[in-house]
């Protein structure tokens, strides 16, 4: 496999492009392995890198029953940031978002990381006091580039936003987090699986598992829509489809739900917002970016019903879409290019589990809500931790199945600091 550099990009362009190898095998499954990760998503591909990279684990199997960064991977809004508070959320996604600073490098592929700053708008008093509780627990925690901004600092940097004196939902300010921004989607997807299958990984796309074979203690085969795989231990990192996958293995109800969210991108416009701005306030929640194409990257809350469909309807593209003209007039006559939807797998506490099962060689990553892209690399990490050591890192310690048992929630809903200011 060619590795990427100047002189390589140099060479090509001057040879029609013509000297490049393929990027990953498409490999035929073998009939055993020491780990498999079910699904080829972002999760998934993390967790078999760093299987490689980090413990030397290499006879490993990705199984995606589609193809790779075809499911939520490829439906999402591409946002990075670590502006939580809790205790093990902290220090969770500001472990990710140090590894997002230096992926590009890791993976020898440019992920397309731009750190354009994450802005929280604030509306009231209240909501400024609550931003500076939990930006300055930021602060004390490992994260410098924690601020308040006032609605001058604001009106500077970001001056087509609603300052109108009849706005609806007057603005006084802001939270932001300078080193936070966004992600080409489709770039991690395959610079994960490129920089794994260089390690030995076989990624093998269009292998459905149709069912799971246990005996009373530990997972033994995967019945897959290309054969029987037997393996010594089996990651499960399939977000909306969590639940499914669970039943095949025999056990009880998880606390999970499967919800769609649904995001949007408009017609190419010049360039107009340079950074990620999120409203949430009266009940509405939004965010939204441009893209380097120019379009205008936007979502909003969850569908709250459960479904698997990854379609939208017309009630969120109706509540998105007034708070977009309230936050952003000037997007009134922008048209919609396109409108797709993810199925997210939703927690109690709307907090995500990477923690051991009932069965001895079956291991859980799941319940992302919105987290589940900017969490991509120190899921990855900390889930290839858990298999090759079958213990937790202290940093997922409470990340587990029965934190509600000793009364522990932690509940950031997804949303960062304060559950107001989700995105």
């Amino acid at each position: 496999m060619t590795r990427f550099s100047a002189w390589n990009v140099f060479w090509n362009g001057l040879t029609s492009q013509k000297g490049w190898s393929r990027q990953w095998r498409d490999p035929e499954p073998k009939s055993h392995y020491d780990v498999v990760v079910i699904g080829g998503g972002l999760h998934g591909l993390a967790t078999a890198h760093y299987l490689a990279k980090n413990h030397g684990i290499r006879n490993v199997a990705v199984l995606e029953k589609g193809w790779i960064g075809g499911g939520n991977a490829g439906r999402n809004t591409t946002i990075v940031r670590s502006n939580y508070a809790q205790p093990g959320n902290r220090e969770f996604y500001e472990d990710s978002l140090k590894l997002w600073e230096n992926l590009s490098f890791d993976l020898n592929y440019n992920v397309m990381f731009s750190q354009r700053s994450h802005i929280s708008l604030l509306h009231s008093p209240g909501a400024v006091d609550a931003a500076a509780r939990n930006y300055n627990t930021m602060r004390r925690t490992g994260a410098p580039d924690a601020e308040i901004w006032s609605l001058e600092q604001l009106k500077q940097a970001v001056p087509h936003l609603n300052y109108g004196p009849n706005a609806r939902f007057p603005i006084m300010g802001a939270a932001l987090q300078k080193r936070a921004g966004t992600a080409r989607h489709d770039a991690v997807v395959w610079g994960y699986a490129r920089s794994a299958d260089q390690m030995g990984v076989d990624i093998i796309q269009n292998c459905e598992v149709t069912s799971i074979t246990r005996d009373a203690e530990k997972v033994t085969a995967l019945e897959t829509s290309r054969g029987t795989i037997t393996t010594s231990k089996v990651g499960l990192a399939v977000a909306g489809n969590t639940s499914r996958l669970w039943a095949m293995a025999g056990l009880g109800r998880l606390p999970i739900e499967s919800h769609k969210l649904q995001a949007f991108v408009s017609e190419p416009l010049k360039p107009l917002l340079d950074q990620v701005v999120v409203f949430g306030v009266g009940g509405a929640h939004f965010y939204i970016s441009q893209s380097d194409k120019g379009g205008m990257v936007f979502g909003g809350d969850l569908d709250w019903y459960k479904s698997y469909a990854q379609k939208g309807n017309l009630p969120i593209v109706q509540d998105v879409s007034e708070a977009a003209m309230s936050v952003l007039p000037c997007l009134g006559r922008v048209r919609l290019l396109r409108h797709w939807s993810g199925v997210v797998d939703m927690s109690m506490d709307g907090t995500h589990f990477i923690c051991k099962t009932p069965v001895d060689n079956l291991y859980l990553n799941a319940g992302w809500n919105y987290g589940g892209f900017k969490a991509t690399p120190a899921s990855g990490t900390y889930f290839a931790d858990l298999i090759a050591n079958d213990r937790p890192h202290p940093v997922i310690a409470n990340h587990d199945l029965k934190r509600f048992e000793r009364g522990l929630q932690i509940d950031e809903r997804g949303a960062g600091p304060d559950p107001k200011l989700h995105g």
